[in-house]
C-alpha cells in the first residue's frame, strides 16, 4: 500500500530542541533522546469513513513530532497501518450494499487526498492488515505454541496474565479495563475465555465473511492489536520512540499491543514514550463514526475552506487536550490565516531570530502548538503596527510557521 506525496519541509537556519512530551505509561512529561533516527509509529484508520476532524487532530499532532524532529537534524522513521478488514467495515459495507474492499479502497484514497491538502508528512512504510497477514500468523502460533494464547471454539486468544507487565501503558484498574473493553472492540462475557480482558488474536473463518490461510491456525482473520504489533516489529523493531494514536487508544489498544510485542520477543518497552490525542466533540458528544457526528476534512475542502486554516484550527488546541468543534472556531482559524500571509508578504520587517526560538521551544514544550501560534501573532501584529527593515525576515518567518507547523503561506 502506498502512502502520499511528502510536501518539501524547508530547512531553518540553526538547530531544534529534544522533545519533551507527555507519556502516558508514566504518566509524566519525559524527554526524548532518539538516535540519528527516530522512530515513530501512528495507528492509521479503519476506512469505511474518512477522515473526520478527529483524525485530522491526531495526525497533526503526531506530524508535530516529525517536524521537532526533522528541526534536530535527524532522519524520521515513520509508520502507520490501515485497517483494511475490520468489524466496523464489514458491517458498513454490508449495510450500504459495497463491496468491502471496494469500500476500504476509496475510503483509504480519500483519506490520503487529505493528508496531502493539510500538508501532513507521509510514512515511509503505510501497511494495510491484509498484506501484513503473511508476517502475523508466525507472530500468533508462536504466543499459541508457547503458552501465551489459548484456542476457544477455533478462535485464538493471547493471555494477558503471561505479561508481568500487563496494565502499566493505561494504569487503570481491572473493572476500568473491563468496561473499555466492551465498549472498544472487546468480548469480555465471552464464556470459555481464562480471562476476561484476553483479547482475540485470530478469528476464525465465519460464514460469509473475509478469510485468509492461517497456517496451523486455520483460516480465518487477525485481531486488531496483533495487527499493528506485527507492522511495528517488522519495520522499527522493539524500543521505537514514540506510539502514537487518540486517547481512546490508551486502551486497549497500545496496551494490548505493548504486551503482544513483549511476551513475543522477552523485551521492554514496546515503545519508549506512548503519546495520546485529545477527542474533538461536536454538539456535546465525542465525534465518531458510530455517533455519526462527523465533520469531513473532505467536506469543508469542497466546501471552499483553506486547508491551511483547517490546519491552524487544528493547531490552535493543544494535542493533548479535548475540545468542541464549533463554526467560529473555523473562522478564527481563517482570519489568522489572513493576518499572518499578509504580514509576509511585505518586502522587509521586524526580525525574526527570536520567533523562529519562541516556536521552537513552544513546540518541544510537550508541542504546546497555541504558545507557538501566538508567538507568530505577536510578530504579525508588530509588522502590522510597526513595520521593521530586515529585508529577510517575511520570508524567514514563512520558512519557520512551513517547516515547523506545516502551514504554508
Amino acid at each position: 500500500m502506498h502512502a502520499w506525496p511528502a510536501s518539501e519541509v524547508p530547512a531553518l537556519p540553526g538547530k531544534g530542541r529534544d522533545l519533551q512530551i507527555h507519556d502516558t505509561a508514566t504518566q509524566g512529561t519525559i524527554t526524548l533522546d532518539p538516535g540519528p533516527v527516530a522512530r515513530i509509529y501512528v495507528c492509521g484508520i479503519t476506512p469505511y469513513d474518512a477522515t473526520h476532524i478527529g483524525h485530522a487532530a491526531t495526525y497533526n499532532a503526531f506530524d508535530l513530532v516529525q517536524r521537532v524532529w526533522l528541526d534536530t537534524k535527524r532522519q524520521v522513521h515513520y509508520v502507520q497501518n490501515v485497517t483494511d478488514v475490520d468489524d466496523p467495515l464489514l458491517e458498513r459495507a454490508i449495510r450500504d450494499g459495497h463491496d468491502w474492499t471496494e469500500l476500504a479502497e476509496r475510503e483509504t484514497a480519500l483519506f490520503r487526498e487529505d493528508m496531502t491538502a493539510l500538508r501532513m508528512l507521509p510514512p515511509q512504510h503505510y501497511i494495510g492488515a491484509v498484506e501484513a497477514i503473511p508476517g502475523i500468523v508466525p507472530l500468533v502460533e508462536r504466543l499459541r505454541d508457547t503458552g501465551a494464547a489459548y484456542e476457544l471454539d477455533g478462535d485464538v486468544y493471547f493471555s494477558v496474565e503471561s505479561d508481568a507487565r500487563f496494565g502499566a501503558v493505561s494504569n487503570l484498574d481491572a473493572e476500568a479495563m473491563r468496561l473499555l473493553s466492551a465498549e472498544r472492540g472487546g468480548d469480555p462475557d465471552r464464556p470459555g475465555k481464562k480471562n476476561p480482558l484476553d483479547p482475540m488474536l485470530w478469528m476464525a473463518a465465519r460464514e460469509g465473511e473475509p478469510s485468509w490461510d492461517g497456517g496451523t491456525l486455520g483460516r480465518g482473520r487477525p485481531g486488531w492489536h496483533i495487527e499493528c504489533v506485527a507492522i511495528a516489529l517488522d519495520h522499527l523493531g522493539m524500543g521505537f520512540d514514540v506510539q502514537g494514536g487518540g486517547s481512546d487508544l490508551a486502551f486497549p489498544h497500545h496496551e494490548m499491543g505493548a504486551s503482544h510485542a513483549q511476551v513475543l520477543t522477552g523485551e521492554f518497552p514496546f515503545a519508549q514514550a506512548y503519546v495520546h490525542a485529545g477527542i474533538v466533540a461536536l454538539n456535546g458528544e465525542k465525534m465518531s463514526k458510530s455517533k455519526g457526528n462527523l465533520v469531513f476534512v473532505s467536506k469543508l475542502r469542497r466546501d471552499g475552506v483553506d486547508p491551511a486554516a483547517i490546519r491552524l484550527t487544528l493547531l490552535a488546541h493543544h494535542y493533548r487536550a479535548d475540545w468542541e468543534w464549533k463554526d467560529d472556531v473555523l473562522d478564527t482559524a481563517a482570519q489568522r490565516l489572513g493576518r499572518w500571509r499578509a504580514a509576509v508578504s511585505r518586502p522587509d520587517g521586524p526580525s525574526a531570530d527570536a520567533l523562529v526560538e519562541d516556536i521552537r521551544e513552544a513546540l518541544a514544550n510537550d508541542l504546546d502548538a497555541p504558545a507557538a501560534l501566538a508567538a507568530v501573532d505577536r510578530w504579525a501584529a508588530l509588522q502590522q503596527s510597526e513595520g521593521g527593515t530586515d529585508e529577510g525576515a517575511p520570508g524567514v518567518v514563512s520558512r519557520a510557521v512551513d517547516a515547523l507547523l506545516g502551514v504554508a503561506l
